[in-house]
């Protein structure tokens, strides 16, 4: 039989656990020639989400976990994930059952009949959350997709089901600083994209505030694009041009009319907004620098504490 794998990354969700357990094992018996591995990934919760895995492992053989030392945040667990399963397919899927488990039936069909390497999910609307995170949500897919030579879909999930193939694809690449959407539209293969409308958590809070969905939309830009880079590049020469422009005016000015140059305020302006570009470019180019000296040191993406 053909063989599944259901991999949830899981952190601090022991009110999610026991609905979204619930909720797949009625669509694995619905897909009766199938047979499932459900694969918990413990990312350092500090709740009671550990012994809620270890209490489905007893009940349910299929049901897997894997427990890590501490938090080591999303990309960690999809990536432990991918490695540990045995599936001829893996899906990934939140336990807050924002992810339907209902259309693994779909994906699954579309794979084998209409011979996609690669199903994934995205949203069609945004309802419940804040306009502003919405808002600010579609200007970063807008901005990554014109930096970036890998196109990303607006509204994509992590829930997709993929073939071997591509699990091991991706596998391949062992880059420490990861973003999970880039890295599966960047291994290519035939992809299928199923529209769904929003569908808010069964409980518990997210995980994912602002400034955290900030930093993460930051890391997918520095991880696929090095546009930030020529950016400061051409601040540089355009603030070079406009410095040059401006002292052959001065002196042309002081030369035929003989009017001196005063005004401390503006030039105190003048030099803030220079040194604040500067210190801009700065930070670019130290995000990339800061990237390359995590990949050197090259520390495991995860630490196992304890599996089944």
């Amino acid at each position: 039989m053909e063989k599944i794998s259901v991999v949830v990354p899981c952190y601090n969700e022991e009110k999610s656990l026991p609905l979204f357990y619930e909720a797949i094992n009625k669509v694995s018996k619905k897909m009766k020639k199938i047979d499932f591995e459900f694969l918990f990934v413990n990312d350092g919760s500090s709740d009671n989400t550990l012994n809620i895995c270890k209490k489905l492992a007893k009940k349910d053989k299929r049901v897997k976990y894997i427990s890590f030392s501490r938090n080591f945040g999303k990309e960690a667990g999809i990536y432990a994930g991918l490695e540990n399963s045995t599936g001829d397919y893996v899906t990934f899927m939140d336990a807050d059952l924002q992810d339907p488990p209902e259309l693994l039936i779909e994906m699954h069909r579309l794979i084998k009949e209409e011979g996609y390497d690669t199903v994934g999910t995205r949203r069609v609307t945004r309802k419940g959350e804040p306009p502003i995170r919405s808002f600010l949500t579609r200007c970063f897919y807008k901005i990554i997709n014109k930096m970036s030579k890998v196109e990303m879909v607006d509204g994509a999930r992590d829930y997709r089901l993929m073939t071997r193939q591509v699990v091991d694809s991706i596998l391949s690449m062992k880059e420490y600083n990861r973003y999970s959407k880039g890295l599966f539209s960047f291994v290519g293969f035939n992809t299928k994209w199923l529209e769904y409308e929003n569908v808010e958590r069964v409980a518990g809070e997210t995980k994912w505030s602002f400034w955290n969905l900030f930093m993460y939309a930051f890391e997918g830009i520095i991880a696929f694009s090095t546009a930030p880079l020529w950016i400061a590049t051409f601040i540089g020469i355009l603030f070079c041009i406009i410095s040059f422009i401006a002292i052959v005016a001065i002196i042309i000015k002081t030369l035929c009319f003989g009017d001196p140059v005063g005004g401390w305020p503006s030039m105190v302006c003048i030099i803030f907004m220079v040194s604040g570009i500067q210190l801009f470019c700065i930070g670019i180019i130290g995000a990339y620098l800061s990237k390359t000296y995590l990949e050197s040191k090259n520390r495991p993406i995860y630490i196992i504490k304890e599996k089944n």
